[in-house]
C-alpha cells in the first residue's frame, strides 16, 4: 500500500507529549531552561516533535509539563504555526511519565479510543501513520510500542518480541537486556491503558506497560529510521548533525544569524537565531545557539554552545558545552 493511501486511511489523532522530566542529564544547557526547548538544528527538539505529529495527521496535542513548564508557552503558542491545537498540562511536582500523562488527558475534552504519547527527548523519523494503523485494524490492541535495533540496548528499555510482532517482555534500563530491540519512545495507547494508572508517582515504563504486555494484548511496530534520544549535550550535537546533513545542506544557519564571510561552518553544524561568528572561526559539527557569540578564529568542533554563551577569540573546544 502506498504511504498516500496509508495516510488517507489514518483518522485525525490526539497526542500527548511528555515534556516533564528535570533534565538532569543534559546540565549545564538545561540549568535554566527546559532540555525539550534547546535547540537543535535551529529550532527546539519539542518543535522538531510537533512538525513531524502534524505530517502524520495529529492534529491535537497535549503538551504534559513540569520543570520549568512556564517557558513553553511563550515560545510554542497555541501550535497554529505548524497546524495543530496546541494546550498545556502542568505538573506543579514531576509525577513520573505516568503520572504526568494521567494529569495531561484531564486537559482533553474527550479521549479518543487510540492516543499517541511521545516523550519529549527524542527525535524520530519513524512514519507514525504506519504505527498508528497498527492499532485501528479490528480487535486491536492496547499499545503499538515502536522499536527500533541498537547496538548497546543497557540505556534502554528492552523489549522482547516475536516473529509476529508480539510483546512478551518488556525490561526497563537493565545491566542484561534480554533483547536489542528496545523501547524507541513513541506509544499508542488504548484509552483503557490510561485506567491502569494509579496515584502518585507513577512510571509508564517500569510500572503500567508490563502490566498490559502481561495481558497479551501489545504488538511491535519495527523500523530503524533516524532517531535519537536528545537526554545529553553529546546526544544533542549528534542529532542535530544528523538532522542538518539529513536535509542535504552542510550546515544550518538561521537568517537573523550575524557570520562574517570569512568563517567556515560545516559538518552539519547548526547557527541559531542571533547568534555571532566572528571572522576566521571555524565551527565544525557543533550547535551554536541562539544569541551565542564566537570569536575570531576560534575553532569549535563537536560541542554544544549554549544560549547568549561567548567563545573567546583563538579558543579551541573539542567536544565541550559552553
Amino acid at each position: 500500500m502506498s504511504r498516500a493511501v496509508t495516510r488517507h486511511r489514518c483518522s485525525r489523532g490526539t497526542a500527548i507529549v511528555l515534556a516533564g522530566g528535570l533534565g538532569t542529564r543534559m546540565h549545564p544547557l538545561s540549568a535554566d531552561r527546559p532540555k525539550h526547548l534547546l535547540e537543535v538544528a535551529g529550532e527546539p527538539v519539542v518543535v522538531h516533535q510537533l512538525r513531524w505529529l502534524a505530517a502524520h495527521g495529529v492534529v491535537d496535542v497535549v503538551l504534559a509539563t513540569s520543570h520549568l513548564g512556564e517557558q513553553f508557552e511563550p515560545v510554542l503558542g497555541d501550535g497554529s504555526r505548524w497546524g495543530i491545537r496546541l494546550t498545556y498540562s502542568h505538573e506543579p511536582k514531576p509525577a513520573g511519565t505516568a503520572g504526568g500523562l494521567r494529569l495531561a488527558a484531564t486537559a482533553l475534552a474527550s479521549l479518543p479510543e487510540y492516543l499517541v504519547v511521545v516523550n519529549g527527548d527524542l527525535l524520530t523519523s519513524h512514519d507514525l501513520t504506519s504505527q498508528r494503523l497498527m492499532a485501528s485494524q479490528d480487535g486491536g490492541p492496547d499499545a503499538v510500542l515502536h522499536l527500533r535495533t541498537v547496538p548497546d540496548p543497557r540505556p534502554f528499555g528492552s523489549v522482547v518480541a516475536d516473529g509476529h510482532g508480539l510483546v512478551t517482555r518488556f525490561v526497563e534500563k537493565s545491566a542484561n537486556p534480554p533483547s536489542t530491540e528496545v523501547n524507541a519512545g513513541t506509544y499508542v495507547l488504548r484509552r483503557t491503558v490510561l485506567d491502569l494508572i494509579g496515584d502518585g508517582v507513577v512510571s509508564l515504563e517500569r510500572d503500567v506497560l508490563p502490566s498490559v504486555v502481561d495481558s497479551g494484548r501489545v504488538v511491535a511496530y519495527r523500523e530503524n529510521a533516524l532517531w535519537e534520544d536528545v537526554g545529553t549535550p553529546q546526544a544533542l550535537v549528534r542529532a542535530s548533525a544528523a538532522l542538518v546533513l539529513a536535509s542535504g545542506r552542510d550546515a544550518h544557519v538561521d537568517r537573523s544569524a550575524l557570520v562574517d564571510p570569512t568563517a567556515v561552518i560545516t559538518d552539519g553544524s547548526a547557527v541559531g537565531p542571533g547568534a555571532v561568528v566572528r571572522a576566521g572561526a571555524r565551527i565544525r559539527g557543533s550547535v551554536i545557539m541562539s544569541g551565542a557569540v564566537i570569536g575570531p578564529r576560534a575553532d569549535v568542533a563537536h560541542s554544544a554552545v549554549a544560549p547568549g554563551a561567548r567563545v573567546d577569540g583563538g579558543t579551541v573546544l573539542r567536544g565541550f558545552v559552553i
